[in-house]
């Protein structure tokens, strides 16, 4: 089966609303009429509603970094999924690592972020990866077979169309260090299979799933040419628009 892939850019804690601005005003015309794949933008809250208004009228999509599971409530500090449609977002990155690192997020919490995203018709990025002591120990297929199993609990085969996983190796995010196409591929199809277990063969074979850690324009190539890595989830080489319009065009 053929799967879109899905080019996205994770700016995490840079850029103000003016910098997101700059940036969509250069990229904008270094993808124009490119549409092999699907582009979304990721920015902080605060540069979500700029960048919504900024890519207006192209191809390219935006999202939000974060989403909380409550409809609404005392959570200060928080964004919900009826905020981030208000403002015109259509997707949200659900798990991040650094969200499981620095803010405690668990395989529960992620799969209540799941539910609500899917309720409001939110495109879910569910990130998952294992850390390097666990692939040191080789712990790498248990690890992603329970986070799947725990981000996946309660959906249906019938929800899960709109799902994108993106396996992130955690000890290749802004390091510099990359998994090869090999490891990336086999972390994949390990993915893939517990996706068939949950729901089903024809799920799995329609679900996209990208690779994010340390994605450049020099090994872009060599990983999205991979017929089971199907788009790439890009930190720090999406910061400059000719950086990430390079990876765009792999």
């Amino acid at each position: 089966m053929s799967r879109k892939a899905l080019i996205a850019a994770n700016w995490k804690m840079y850029k103000t609303p003016a910098e997101a601005t700059q940036f969509v005003e250069a990229f904008l015309p270094l993808v124009a009429g490119h549409s092999r794949d699907e582009i979304a933008l990721f920015p902080s809250v605060t540069s979500l509603a700029t960048v919504v208004l900024a890519v207006a009228g192209s191809k390219v999509m935006a999202g939000l970094q974060n989403m909380h599971f409550a409809e609404e409530g005392a959570y200060t500090g928080e964004t919900s999924a009826s905020m981030l449609k208000a403002v015109g977002a259509t997707h949200t990155l659900i798990g991040h690592s650094e969200r499981r690192q620095y803010f405690n997020e668990t395989d529960e919490v992620v799969n209540r972020k799941l539910h609500t995203a899917l309720k409001h018709g939110i495109v879910p990025v569910v990130c998952l990866g294992e850390v390097l002591a666990e692939r040191e120990a080789g712990e790498t297929a248990s690890v992603l077979k329970a986070q799947i199993t725990g981000a996946l609990a309660g959906i249906s085969a019938d929800q899960a169309a709109p799902i994108v996983i993106a396996y992130e190796p955690v000890w290749a995010i802004g390091t510099g260090r990359t998994a090869t196409p090999e490891m990336a591929v086999e972390a994949h199809r390990i993915v893939r299979a517990e996706i068939a277990r949950m729901l089903g063969t024809e799920v799995a074979s329609a679900m996209r799933i990208l690779y994010g850690g340390s994605v450049k324009p020099e090994n872009a190539s060599s990983l999205l040419g991979e017929e089971e890595i199907d788009g790439a989830l890009v930190g720090g080489a999406s910061l400059k628009a000719d950086s990430f319009a390079a990876i765009v065009h792999y």
